[in-house]
């Protein structure tokens, strides 16, 4: 595959991915202290998967963005009913409470290979490398942080993050911010939208829009092809 000017990575399910035990411990810390309706531990989890679903969902047709302080409450809200007055929440303690259970029980790097072609593909290519990332439950606040547990933060001259932007992929204007930032991190160099390759597991929310915008995209992870196809 050639090299182009500048790379832009989507970041779940295409350079990390969740530990399966922080959704198991987040469902029964709100079982515990968010459960005046005596909801059982599974019930909870189900709760959390169907706001998340609802959330993107509504994030991807709108290109709009739900904050994690409303999915969260949200979670509470259907949990509870009546039972609990979300009023009395303290959305910041909670935040850092759920901070803290993220970090002990860390997303992981998607792959073996992942920092390695990432290593490879900075060093060959000369390129600019960026992030674009829808956000959920997690901040970007918080994203920047695992990103820098792992050293990834150090291959990438920007990072942007829905729930910091206002706006969502597939958000044609979400990755037009991604081009303003393309060009103020290459000042005076001409890129064309051609020269640019947006990498993602997602076809609806990354390969489409970077497609109809006309920057180049490649699907991983999701299909047959890794991210090692970045410098085979």
């Amino acid at each position: 595959m050639p090299y182009y000017q500048h790379y832009s990575f989507d970041l779940w399910l295409t350079l990390i991915k969740s530990d399966p035990e922080f959704k198991i411990q987040r469902a029964h810390f709100f079982h515990q202290n968010f459960n005046k309706t005596g909801q059982s531990v599974e019930d909870v989890a189900r709760v959390f998967r169907q706001v998340d679903l609802m959330c993107n969902a509504v994030n991807e047709k709108t290109g709009k963005n739900i904050d994690a302080d409303e999915m969260y409450l949200m979670v509470i809200s259907l949990i509870n009913g009546d039972k609990l007055n979300i009023d009395d929440i303290d959305y910041r303690q909670l935040h850092l409470q759920m901070e803290q259970l993220l970090f002990k029980y860390p997303p992981r790097i998607y792959s073996d290979v992942t920092i390695d072609t990432l290593q490879h593909l900075k060093q060959k290519s000369g390129a600019t490398f960026s992030l674009l990332s829808n956000t959920g439950y997690i901040t970007g606040k918080t994203l920047r942080k695992v990103l820098a547990l792992y050293g990834l933060d150090n291959y990438f001259d920007f990072q942007l993050y829905s729930d910091e932007a206002g706006m969502s992929k597939p958000n044609h204007q979400f990755f037009k911010t991604m081009l303003n930032n393309i060009d103020i991190c290459n000042a005076g160099k001409n890129i064309p939208l051609n020269n640019i390759m947006h990498v993602g597991d997602n076809p609806k929310n990354d390969v489409a829009p970077a497609n109809e915008l006309g920057i180049s995209s490649l699907l991983i992870n999701s299909n047959s092809t890794t991210i090692l196809s970045l410098i085979s």
